[in-house]
C-alpha cells in the first residue's frame, strides 16, 4: 500500500519560492499567472520522517553553531550509498559543501590554472560553463551525440580534447542533466581509460543518482575507476533526492587527502560554510536513514510522469520528440521538427503557452530547438502545462 500521495496539489505562493514567487524575465502575463516547470526543485511534500525530524528540532528552539562530524552523519551517508549502490564510501572522505555548484567552482580553482581548458559534455547544466568563464578557463566542449532520439558520448573526440595538453580536466553529468541519460558502466570505464591515459582530473556531478526510472541502473564513478581514485572527485547531496534543495548542503567525495585538505583550505579562505546548518543536518540523516520508501514511490511517479508526457506528446503533437527518459525528473523536449530558432520557441512558450521553463539554448547550442522541463509535480500540473502548450501551437 502507497503511503504518500504525490498528486497533491501544495501551492508554494507567498513562501520565497524561487520557481513559483521570482519568476522573473518574462511578460507581466506570465508574472502572474505562468506555470513553472523550469527550476530543479520539486512540488512535493518532503517524506513524514524528513518533517518530523524538523518539528523536533524546532521543539528544542535553539538553532545555535552545529557539525554533521559526527557517526550518526556519517553512518547515515555511507550507508545510503552502500545499500543503494554497494558503494562504499570512507567517511575521511566525505567533505561538506553548501552546495555542488560551489563545490565545482572550488575544484576548478584548485586542479588548474588560468587559461586551462576544461571540458564538458553540451547540452548540459549551464553552471558548468559559467563557473568555468568566472574563474577565467576555457570551456571545451565535448558534445554529445543526438541520433534516434538518444545521447551518446563521442570518445573519438574527447580522445582528441583529452590528449590536448592545455585541457586538464573533465566535468562529468552523471546522469546527464538536461537529457536524462544515466551512463553504462561501460561508458564510465571508457571515460575512465581516456582519462588516466592523458592524466585528466575528473568531477563527477551524480546529484541526481537517486532518481532512475525501473530498470536503470547507476553507477557510482567511484566505484569503476580502481587505481584513478584519486584523480576523481565525487559530487553528491541529498537535496535533489529528498526535495532539500534550500537546506544547501552537499557531500563532497574526495579520496586523495592531498586535494582534501587544498580543498578544505579554499573553503577557509574563499569564506565558504565549513559546516551545515543544524537543519539540514538533521534532515539529511532522517532522509537517508528512515525516508527510503518515499524515494521508491517517487520514482514510480516521476516513471508515471514520464510516460504520460511521452503518451500526450504522441496523441496531441506529434511533432515534439520526449527525449527517452533513463533518470533525473527533467524531461528533454525536443521541438526541433518545427524549425524554430531560440528566439521563436522562446516567444512562444513563454507569451503564447504562459509556461516558465529552462530554454534548450542555455546548455549550449546544441540545445537550441528544445526545452527542459521539471517533471517532478503532480500530474494535474503536467496536464495543465501540455493543454497550454498543444493551444499554442495549434495554427503550427
Amino acid at each position: 500500500m502507497k503511503k504518500y500521495d504525490f498528486d497533491k496539489k501544495v501551492s508554494r505562493l507567498n513562501t520565497n519560492s524561487i520557481k513559483w514567487d521570482f519568476r522573473t524575465n518574462c511578460s507581466p502575463k506570465a508574472q502572474e499567472d505562468g506555470l513553472p516547470l523550469w527550476i530543479a526543485d520539486m512540488d512535493f511534500e518532503c517524506a513524514d520522517p524528513i518533517i518530523d525530524s524538523l518539528h523536533k528540532l524546532v521543539d528544542h528552539k535553539i538553532f545555535g553553531y552545529s557539525s554533521n562530524k559526527t557517526d550518526e552523519y556519517y553512518d547515515a551517508v555511507c550507508g545510503w550509498y552502500k545499500r543503494r549502490f554497494n558503494w562504499d564510501i570512507n567517511r575521511e572522505d566525505i567533505v561538506f559543501t553548501p552546495g555542488v555548484v560551489p563545490a565545482v567552482s572550488l575544484l576548478i580553482k584548485i586542479l588548474t590554472e588560468e587559461g586551462d581548458g576544461i571540458i564538458v559534455q553540451k547540452p548540459v547544466y549551464h553552471p558548468f560553463e559559467a563557473k568555468i568563464k568566472i574563474n577565467k578557463r576555457r570551456v571545451v566542449d565535448n558534445p554529445l551525440i543526438y541520433k534516434n532520439g538518444e545521447y551518446t558520448i563521442d570518445f573519438e573526440d574527447l580522445e582528441e580534447k583529452a590528449k590536448s595538453v592545455e585541457n586538464k580536466l573533465l566535468i562529468l553529468c552523471s546522469p546527464h542533466n538536461p537529457v536524462g541519460r544515466v551512463w553504462k558502466e561501460e561508458e564510465l570505464k571508457k571515460i575512465i581509460e581516456i582519462c588516466k591515459k592523458h592524466n585528466l582530473w575528473v568531477i563527477s556531478d551524480e546529484i541526481h543518482s537517486d532518481l532512475l526510472r525501473k530498470g536503470v541502473k547507476h553507477t557510482p564513478m567511484h566505484s569503476i575507476c580502481g587505481d584513478y581514485k584519486d584523480r576523481v572527485v565525487v559530487c553528491t547531496a541529498p537535496s535533489k533526492t529528498f526535495n532539500l534543495a534550500g537546506m544547501q548542503l552537499s557531500n563532497i567525495i574526495i579520496s586523495n587527502k592531498e586535494l582534501r585538505d587544498k580543498y578544505k583550505n579554499e573553503m577557509m579562505f574563499t569564506g565558504v560554510s565549513m559546516s551545515p546548518n543544524p537543519f539540514a543536518i538533521v534532515a539529511t540523516i532522517a532522509a537517508y536513514n528512515e525516508s527510503e520508501d518515499w524515494v521508491d514511490e517517487l520514482n514510480e511517479y516521476l516513471d508515471g510522469n514520464m510516460e504520460f508526457i511521452d503518451t500526450y506528446l504522441k496523441e496531441n503533437l506529434p511533432k515534439v520528440k520526449l527525449v527517452k527518459s533513463q533518470g533525473t525528473y527533467l524531461a528533454w523536449l525536443d521541438f526541433t521538427a518545427y524549425g524554430l530558432n531560440e528566439v521563436e520557441l522562446e516567444d512562444i512558450m513563454f507569451k503564447k503557452a504562459n509556461v516558465l521553463l529552462d530554454e534548450g539554448y542555455i546548455f549550449g547550442k546544441e540545445g537550441v530547438g528544445f526545452e527542459r522541463v521539471n517533471a517532478a509535480c503532480p500530474k494535474s500540473t503536467l496536464k495543465d502545462f501540455l493543454d497550454r502548450v498543444k493551444d499554442a501551437f495549434k495554427d503550427m
